[in-house]
């Protein structure tokens, strides 16, 4: 079983390097039927990514590094990217209250972002549809992964994130 799991990790990193964008299919499974998710590296500041529809960014070299963390399971990274919110969940109330939903990358990948909103504002009003920038920390999960950090550290100990939806930076 292990084996086959490195076999299918090289044959995803090979077919992202050959043909990028392949491995979205490949990585296609979770136990509620959703794709797993991936997305974003970089550093600093982009522009307000805004509201938009249901069109999708175009697939980014972060899309293919979340791909990375995901198909090697690795976590603590911090990535930046865009997508587009696919379903909104409800807040999780244990501990500091984050808000939930997950975002559609242009990869067709999803990630859950946990935006925690007892020291960011929350984004009152997003809605299944609108488009979400993002900076944060990338957490590996079986469905996909998790983004959290999106906000300042009050301690100073941690890089602050972001979310970018409506032309406002969330932080």
């Amino acid at each position: 079983m292990r084996g086959n799991i490195l076999i299918l990790i090289l044959i995803l990193i090979l077919c992202s390097a050959v043909f990028p964008g392949c491995h979205k299919d490949a990585v296609r499974d979770n136990s509620d039927g959703q794709p797993v998710s991936q997305e974003a590296t970089g550093q600093g500041d982009s522009e307000a990514p805004g509201q938009s529809g249901l069109d999708a960014p175009a697939p980014s070299d972060s899309d293919e590094t979340i791909g990375r963390l995901f198909a090697n399971q690795e976590s603590d990274v911090q990535v930046k990217g865009e997508g587009v919110v696919i379903r909104l969940l409800d807040d999780d109330e244990k501990g500091s209250r984050h808000q939930r939903f997950i975002l559609e990358l242009a990869s067709g990948q999803t990630l859950l972002m946990a935006h925690n909103i007892d020291i960011a504002p929350r984004l009152d009003g997003l809605a299944v549809g609108d488009t979400v920038g993002f900076y944060g920390e990338y957490v590996y999960t079986d469905k996909g992964g998790t983004v959290h950090w999106t906000h300042h550290d009050p301690g100073g100990r941690h890089v602050s994130g972001w979310l970018e939806w409506g032309g406002e930076r969330y932080k």
